[in-house]
């Protein structure tokens, strides 16, 4: 089901929003890209991941109602087929010369087309750009990364800071403004992605339900030789929690759903093999032994996520299973 037939055309750019159960701000996302598209060749594709909510309903009535149907299309997929799955249909919907994953609980601010595009041609060997992310309190979002590694697990679990200095070059998230030749990988909440590379690296891996399928792309364009620059000129917001929960939750030190777990599982063994997968979470334990020393010292004790010592082991025998098949 589509709001209209797509063009045939190769659009300038296309946006890929994905809703679930979350129209309003699937609603406040699209307008926010039609306002910044101003003449650019640009095209939104909306993918509802199977909702059920009455969202394709109200997305589809305001798309109508506003006139949207020749830039906005409404596509209703059959299964919720997670984030991979929903952007890889929002991007096969639409040919296009460059294609923006954006979250739908985030806002373009003015200018970030024009300004992300001008970045974009300048250099035709990058294959995504970044743009800077702010959090809707003002504060800037890191969204500029270095790849996990057993060794990164092991300072998340320690929350040391003598662990912390030691491991620097291995500690995941980058200040911001980060140094580009320290970008390995960027959040997909907001980016910006070269038809080339896409059409060479191929879909995104729906092995990923939600989580950290943006590292394994990132990795594979990687791999094949493309890079990624990081553009401060063009702006969006992300509303804090605004279309799920595990960040809340892991502030909270809640315990995280069994998906986040068994992505955590696939990418470290992409990336290092069953030996490296192993070594991560051995790893990650011999962090938290050194957390649990501070105790020695009559110090608060930092707590991990509740039964992460448990958790981290999804998936292990079966490390490239789907991970919406796991329960906690």
């Amino acid at each position: 089901m589509t709001s209209s037939n797509p063009p045939a055309r190769i659009a300038r750019i296309a946006v890929s929003v994905i809703n679930y159960k979350t129209a309003d701000l699937t609603i406040q996302c699209t307008q926010s890209v039609l306002d910044c598209l101003g003449d650019v060749d640009g095209h939104v594709v909306i993918v509802d991941n199977r909702s059920d909510d009455g969202s394709i309903e109200k997305i589809s009535d305001w798309i109508a109602e506003n006139g949207h149907s020749d830039r906005v299309h409404l596509v209703a997929s059959d299964t919720n087929s997670g984030f991979s799955g929903g952007h890889n249909q929002g991007m096969g919907a639409m040919p296009a010369e460059y294609y923006l994953i954006l979250n739908s609980d985030a806002v373009l601010l003015p200018g970030f087309i024009d300004e992300i595009l001008k970045a974009a041609d300048a250099e035709p060997r990058i294959g995504l750009f970044a743009p800077r992310i702010d959090y809707d309190d003002g504060g800037q979002q890191i969204s500029c990364f270095r790849f996990m590694s057993p060794r990164s697990e092991m300072i998340r679990a320690a929350e040391s800071g003598p662990v912390t200095k030691l491991l620097a070059r291995s500690r995941v998230a980058l200040e911001m403004p980060p140094s580009p030749e320290d970008i390995e990988w960027a959040s997909f909440a907001c980016i910006l992605l070269r038809a080339e590379m896409t059409g060479e690296l191929g879909p995104m891996d729906e092995g990923y339900f939600l989580y950290f399928e943006d590292v394994e792309y990132c990795w594979r364009a990687r791999q094949a030789g493309w890079r990624i620059r990081y553009v401060p000129q063009a702006r969006a917001i992300h509303f804090r929690g605004g279309s799920g929960p595990v960040k809340s939750l892991a502030v909270a030190k809640k315990r995280l759903p069994a998906y986040y777990y068994a992505s955590r599982t696939r990418i470290l063994y992409q990336m290092y093999g069953t030996g490296g997968l192993l070594l991560a979470n051995l790893t990650w334990f011999f962090g938290r032994a050194i957390a649990l020393m501070r105790v020695l010292a009559g110090k608060k004790i930092p707590p991990s996520n509740q039964q992460e010592y448990r958790d981290i082991w999804i998936n292990f025998f079966s490390p490239l299973g789907d991970s919406r098949q796991s329960k906690n």
